[in-house]
């Protein structure tokens, strides 16, 4: 007889001392775990996933507004002139808090409501969602991720799931060969199909950035990857990317980083842009090629974490984003922004946004007089925006709250129906707010921005007419003087603290002029 385990595969050397690594690793966890009260993410996962399809009943009410998030997204309705809000996160300094909570806002009755339905997905951030035409409308999701309140533990999805607006009910698709797991990917409809590119995976030891395409068919439930040729984008997360009208993808920028050397990492913004689309020659509908394209109009600052929205095709808009500098191998600076630009998805050109304000009608009725012309009743004429170049000067605004580096804006520039005034109101910088666009207005909530070591979550409120592109309207305006931030290392059971160096628990409000 032969010996016992013979046909067993070999296990090499170097995959023992993996595994035997990845058991210490996972053992020291679960202690840490223990001292911080934490239970295993993935079955927190489980858990909050059962008690939710327990759900029965459709439960709706009316709410002041959403609470300061980040990472969440926000959709037009596909029929209705409502806004969709999902998920999102919130750091205070020492715990995050990640959100699963859904919001309808009613735009003609400016009310938001909170809804929660039978069957709703695990709370998440770092997701996406597009809506569908099909039946009464309907939302699509997929990916993102869970943390702990220490972050201590991550945990990305890989699932998809589908709220069917009429009727009020989450679904979770089953469907196999679909994207591995991940987050900062993006998602875009098009011919009843969902497009998914990038993204990463991040469990605090190792991490991933991904390049793969994916394609899943709303008549059949299936999922297909698809087969990249040609000049392939770099892998990459927080990207742009936008759809055409021929059933093609736009995709710009992003971010990714790669290990220097041990606990060292090297990130890198994108700039370039490249598009992906069905080849010719291929009747499966499963190979795509991929081309570099060449960027004309203005030129934009590097930036990742910027947020886009495709308006009335071939026009998008592109708002914020952050470039980080590493000013050595631990602290990174960060430049935020808060220009509005355009892309012509057709052309690939980037132009710049002019905002006119709004006019006096005294203004108006002098004009005419002074210049013989016969404006429109409201005296507007054709908002036009033109291709300038970007100032060059990078500036620090402190408003007596936070200090915020900006990046370079749009420089004034004449349009038709009036001179650009400079000193039109803009949101302030921020990284990954909600966009999303109905009725040819522009809507924007939320969103993060940094100050030093600190970093503040936004619940601000704007919308923009793109039609007149006179001025961004404040819908709901952020009283920044209510954002409490606590030091992680402060403690409220100091001794030698007294109660009037500062507030308990280390909370500390930021200081208004």
């Amino acid at each position: 007889m032969g010996k016992k385990g013979k046909n067993k595969q070999k296990v090499s050397g170097s995959v023992k001392t993996a595994l035997k690594t990845e058991k210490k690793l996972n053992a020291k966890q679960k202690k840490e775990l223990a001292a911080l009260g934490e239970d295993d993410i993935e079955k927190v996962v489980a858990q909050i996933e059962k008690e939710e399809a327990q759900r029965q009943k459709v439960v709706e009410a009316l709410i002041d507004q959403p609470s300061r998030r980040v990472n969440f997204t926000l959709t037009a309705h596909p029929f209705k002139d409502e806004l969709i809000m999902l998920g999102g996160e919130f750091f205070d300094g020492q715990k995050t808090t990640v959100y699963g909570d859904m919001f309808f806002y009613n735009i003609n009755k400016r009310t938001w409501t909170v809804v929660k339905a039978p069957g709703a997905p695990p709370p998440r951030c770092g997701h996406q969602a597009v809506a569908a035409p099909n039946g009464k409308g309907e939302l699509w999701v997929f990916g993102g991720e869970f943390s702990s309140p220490s972050e201590s533990q991550f945990y990305h999805y890989k699932d998809l799931w589908v709220y069917h607006i009429g009727s009020k009910k989450w679904e979770k698709v089953q469907a196999s060969g679909g994207p591995s797991s991940r987050s900062g990917h993006r998602m875009v409809y098009g011919k009843k199909q969902l497009i998914v590119f990038g993204g990463f995976h991040d469990n605090l030891r190792d991490f991933k950035y991904y390049n793969d395409l994916f394609i899943f068919d709303l008549g059949d439930y299936k999922w297909n990857k698809i087969d990249l040729s040609g000049s392939i984008p770099p892998a990459r997360s927080g990207c742009i990317v936008l759809p055409t009208s021929d059933n093609r993808i736009l995709v710009y920028g992003g971010y990714s980083k790669e290990k220097v050397k041990k606990d060292v990492d090297r990130g890198q913004v994108h700039t370039d842009m490249y598009l992906l689309g069905p080849d010719k020659h291929d009747q499966s509908g499963l190979k795509w090629k991929s081309a570099i394209v060449k960027q004309s109009g203005i030129s934009i600052s590097p930036r990742c974490s910027a947020s886009a929205v495709l308006a009335q095709p071939p026009l998008a808009y592109m708002f914020g984003g952050v470039y980080d500098e590493e000013e050595d191998d631990e602290e990174l600076k960060g430049t935020f922004f808060n220009d509005l630009v355009a892309m012509d998805v057709e052309k690939h050109q980037w132009r710049s946004v002019n905002l006119s304000g709004k006019k006096d009608a005294r203004d108006k009725r002098r004009r005419r007089k002074q210049d013989g012309s016969e404006d429109d009743e409201d005296g507007e004429g054709e908002k036009v925006m033109e291709v300038v170049d970007p100032a060059p000067a990078v500036t620090t605004i402190d408003d007596g709250i936070f200090t915020v580096t900006v990046g370079p804006a749009p420089v004034a520039s004449t349009q038709a129906g009036g001179d650009a005034k400079p000193d039109v109101f803009t949101p302030s910088p921020r990284i990954n707010p909600g966009l999303a666009v109905k009725n040819n207005v522009l809507y924007l909530y939320g969103g993060m921005v940094e100050s030093g070591d600190r970093q503040y979550t936004l619940n601000d409120f704007y919308c923009l007419d793109l039609h007149k592109l006179e001025e961004w309207q404040k819908i709901i305006e952020d009283d920044v003087s209510s954002q409490v931030w606590l030091d992680s290392d402060s403690s409220g059971s100091e001794e030698d603290s007294s109660e009037d160096e500062s507030d308990s628990d280390g909370e500390e409000e930021m200081d208004v002029d």
